[in-house]
């Protein structure tokens, strides 16, 4: 092209070539061995937050468990205590097939609670499957009581708590030092019975 100058380099050596490419490996191994490092930073951290997100799931537990009876009594219920972490297992398998955060029993109905520090809606999704695995494993050891379900939360939205009062769900919010139980107007409680 007119008005356009070249530059020429004089050719390379193959020592040069040589340097620059031990140079460039060297660097690449460098880059690897940080990004090894950056990897594991994020692995801890992954951990470290999934051990707060535990232990705040755990926190938002005790404060609600020790009100439960006393609320649900309130409405009606004679519930005299709780089982906490209530896993449901098949016989003759390993592994658990649900876990309930809290069942209140009585020799007529149960009400399972899931617990949530600040439940989606997918959680209720889950619950509703748990609540028939409950059922199933119910009607296998002949227990003909109702169960009912509640779902648990310290934070929670206007739209989770309304879809979970739709499924037909309780719900128990964190008030201060207290609970209270969320009914909407006309709400029923879904009752999951022995052989539906």
């Amino acid at each position: 092209m007119e008005g356009t100058t070249r530059t020429e380099y004089p050719p390379a050596t193959f020592e040069e070539v040589w340097a620059l490419t031990r140079e460039n490996a060297q660097q690449f191994k460098e880059i690897r061995e940080q990004m090894k490092e950056t990897e594991r930073i994020i692995k801890e951290n992954g951990k470290q937050m999934g051990y707060l997100n535990n232990r705040f799931g755990e926190m938002v537990e005790h404060l609600i468990v020790p009100n439960m009876t006393e609320k649900f009594n309130e409405l009606g219920f004679s519930f005299e205590g709780s089982l906490e972490n209530w896993k449901i297992r098949e016989p003759g398998k390993p592994g658990t097939l649900a876990e309930i955060d809290i069942l209140l029993e009585n020799g007529d109905v149960a009400v399972a609670i899931e617990v949530k520090a600040k439940p989606k809606q997918g959680d209720v999704d889950d619950f509703l499957m748990k609540m028939e695995v409950l059922r199933r494993n119910a009607d296998r050891r002949g227990d003909r009581r109702k169960f009912l379900g509640a779902l648990a939360g310290a934070i929670m939205s206007d739209s989770v708590r309304s879809y979970a009062l739709k499924c037909g769900f309780y719900v128990v919010e964190q008030t201060g030092d207290t609970v209270r139980i969320v009914q909407s107007e006309g709400f029923k409680p879904r009752e999951w019975t022995f052989g539906a």
